[in-house]
C-alpha cells in the first residue's frame, strides 16, 4: 500500500475530433479525462512514458499535476491497443484521501506449484481474478493475495479464505469461488480428446485422396436381366 502518491505532470487540451486524437497519440502522447468530485470533467493530454511509470509504481493514488496544481486521482478505465498493447486513452477520478472509494484490485493466487493436489497431477484453476473492494484511496493495495500451497485435488477455495489488509473491505460474495483443484485426466481420456480434435482439424477421414483404381462405379454394374432386355429390344 502506498504511503504518498505518485505525481504525473499533465497539460489541458481542447476536445477534439479522431484525426487530432490520432496525431497525439503519433507524438506519444496519450488522451485522457479527469471527471468526480466537486468540478467537472477536465480533459488533458500526458506523455505516454510518463504515465506507464506512474501506473507501474506502487499505490493506487496518483497526483495529477496541472499549472503548478496537484489533484489526487484514481486510475477508473484505460483502453489499450488490441494488438500492440499501448495505452490510447484515459479516465482518471477525482478522490479525497479522507473519504472511502469502492474499486477493483486484481486476485493472484500464490503457492500454486506447491500444493499436494497439484504435485499429484491435479489442475489448479483460477477462477476469480478480480475483487470489489472498499478503501480510503491510500489504503487501497496493488492486489489482494491468497496462499492455495495446502490444496489437495478436489478442493475448493472461496473468496471467505482471502484475508483483507487494515481498512479494506471486501464487497464481493464470500462465497465466489476463487479456486479449484480438479483431479488428472486418465490417459485414455486424453488419448480420445486428442484423435477428436485430430478428426476435426483433417475432417472426413481419407478426403482428398484419389480412389483405388476399379472402385469407382463397383457395385453399379447393371444386373443381368438388363441386358437380356437389350438384347431382346436389338
Amino acid at each position: 500500500m502506498a504511503s504518498q502518491s505518485t505525481k504525473l505532470p499533465i497539460s489541458s487540451r481542447d476536445v477534439s475530433n479522431s484525426r487530432a486524437t490520432r496525431r497525439l497519440r503519433r507524438e506519444g502522447l496519450v488522451p485522457g479525462v479527469l471527471y468526480g468530485g466537486d468540478s467537472g470533467p477536465l480533459t488533458f493530454q500526458v506523455d505516454e512514458r510518463e504515465l506507464r511509470h506512474a501506473l507501474a509504481a506502487r499505490g493506487a493514488v496518483i497526483e495529477l499535476e496541472l499549472d503548478g496544481q496537484g489533484t489526487p486521482a484514481v486510475l477508473k478505465d484505460s483502453q489499450r491497443h488490441p494488438v500492440r498493447g499501448h495505452t490510447m486513452h484515459v479516465d482518471f477520478l477525482r478522490v479525497r484521501l479522507d473519504v472511502a472509494i469502492t474499486t477493483s484490485v486484481g486476485l493472484e493466487l500464490l503457492g500454486g506449484d506447491e500444493a499436494p493436489g497439484t504435485r499429484e497431477g491435479g489442475v489448479l484453476e483460477h477462477v476469480t481474478r478480480e475483487v470489489s473492494i472498499e478503501a480510503l484511496p491510500n489504503d487501497i493495495p496493488e492486489r489482494l493475495e491468497l496462499d492455495v500451497s495446502r490444496m489437495d485435488i478436489n478442493d475448493t477455495l472461496t473468496l471467505e479464505a482471502v484475508p483483507a489488509p487494515a481498512g479494506v473491505t471486501i464487497l464481493d460474495e464470500l462465497d465466489t469461488v476463487v479456486a479449484t483443484l480438479t483431479p488428472p485426466r486418465l490417459e485414455a481420456e486424453l488419448e480420445a480428446l486428442e484423435e477428436a480434435a485430430i478428426e476435426e482439424e483433417t475432417g472426413v477421414v481419407g478426403e482428398g485422396e484419389e480412389p483405388e483404381e476399379g472402385a469407382e462405379g463397383e457395385g453399379d454394374e447393371a444386373p443381368a436381366g438388363d441386358a437380356g432386355g437389350d438384347a431382346d429390344s436389338e
